[in-house]
């Protein structure tokens, strides 16, 4: 007769442990579930956006991605800096950089360099080599996220992961089929390609650090605050670095109506990726969203269908519904967080008197009410 129980419990441990209850399709696929996915697609079509116009601008030689990092910089500032200008008391800018000057300086600088990275490794190495090594950017922040965020995942979290990167590698596995790699594998020399894997691995980590510092900003203080520091210091390590490298190849932009179209698409798609990351992070994690973001390779694959000629493959949309279903194996179990050991102990305390509390109450005489506790050894 004991044997069940104890069946029941050992399932539940492990069930505990893995992060998995007893849900049904009603409590995994609830309204704030279908929210989160909705957003994470409109943050991978603004990143579409940017991919498509940064195309169109390669096709007419223009190579200026530092001067477009400083575009949407300058427009974070003129927004969001302007906004905390106008505030009053701890939330005035001035008050801001007195105190966190340097942390703001570390998020600018870490975010501006990954985007040079990234963008710099196209010259060196393979679009598949990119499309693998940007994954990076998961574990790393996963990594981060557990020693300074405190956030403990469970084995779902894990598989969920993984099952988003078989999902990319079944879109790598389409570029592959379709040569669609062809015009980025010329001949290039170990050592380049070795650096372009170097730089695409640098701007990872440093995506990694500066979503960290998003989601700690974003869900402790304001999201205005956020973008107006990111604003702030993005322009202006964005604009040293702009004077120095990209002078010249500002300069020689031959313009046309195209061309500021281009820009123009680029910015604003930028502007609103920053504007309305942020939202979706509080609600979530930097981790879930870089998740959801993996399919921004195939909304630009999309779009090459049709305006870059690129050839159609299954693995498209097998990659798609895998990174999906990840996604949402992600987000059904939530994460929790590690306390300190005194609070722990605390909150030990505190259940264990709740509970006692509750036995007492049920052996009070004229206890109606049949409260009743089960306590798991």
């Amino acid at each position: 007769m004991m044997e069940q129980p104890m069946e029941d419990r050992l399932c539940g441990k492990v069930s505990s442990a893995c992060g998995v209850n007893n849900y049904n399709l009603r409590d995994i696929f609830t309204w704030r579930l279908l929210k989160t996915i909705l957003m994470g697609q409109v943050l991978s079509l603004l990143i579409c956006g940017t991919a498509v116009s940064c195309q169109f601008l390669a096709e007419l030689k223009v190579e200026t991605p530092m001067f477009q990092s400083f575009l949407n910089y300058a427009l974070l500032l003129l927004t969001y800096t302007t906004i905390l200008c106008v505030h009053k008391g701890d939330r005035n800018i001035l008050q801001i950089l007195r105190h966190k000057w340097w942390k703001y300086l570390v998020m600018g600088l870490a975010d501006v360099e990954a985007n040079y990275a990234v963008v710099k490794a196209y010259q060196f190495t393979t679009l598949t080599s990119i499309q693998l090594l940007d994954c990076f950017v998961i574990p790393v922040l996963m990594l981060l996220s557990w020693f300074f965020m405190k956030t403990r995942y469970k084995l779902v979290h894990y598989v969920s992961v993984t099952v988003c990167l078989l999902g990319v590698g079944a879109m790598v596995g389409a570029d592959i089929l379709a040569e669609r790699d062809r015009g980025s594998t010329r001949d290039v020399l170990l050592g380049d390609v070795l650096l372009g894997d170097t730089l695409v691995l640098l701007s990872a980590g440093l995506y990694a650090v500066s979503n960290l510092c998003q989601e700690h900003t974003v869900k402790n203080l304001s999201r205005v605050e956020f973008l107006g520091m990111m604003g702030l210091f993005g322009t202006v390590i964005s604009g040293v670095q702009l004077a120095v490298l990209e002078s010249h190849a500002v300069s020689a932009v031959e313009w046309s109506l195209s061309t500021v179209m281009l820009f123009a698409v680029y910015t604003l798609c930028m502007f609103a990726l920053y504007s309305f990351m942020p939202v979706v992070v509080r609600m979530t994690s930097a981790t879930a969203v870089n998740l959801s973001l993996l399919t921004a390779d195939l909304f630009s694959l999309f779009c090459g269908l049709f305006l870059f000629h690129y050839k159609f493959s299954l693995l498209y949309i097998i990659s798609f519904v895998v990174i999906t279903v990840g996604f949402i194996m992600f987000n059904v179990v939530p994460t929790s967080l590690a306390l300190p050991e005194n609070e722990a102990e605390e909150a030990a305390d505190g259940a264990a008197e709740s509970s006692l509390d509750l036995l007492q109450a049920e052996d009070a005489p004229g206890n109606e009410a049949g409260i009743s506790v089960d306590v798991y050894g």
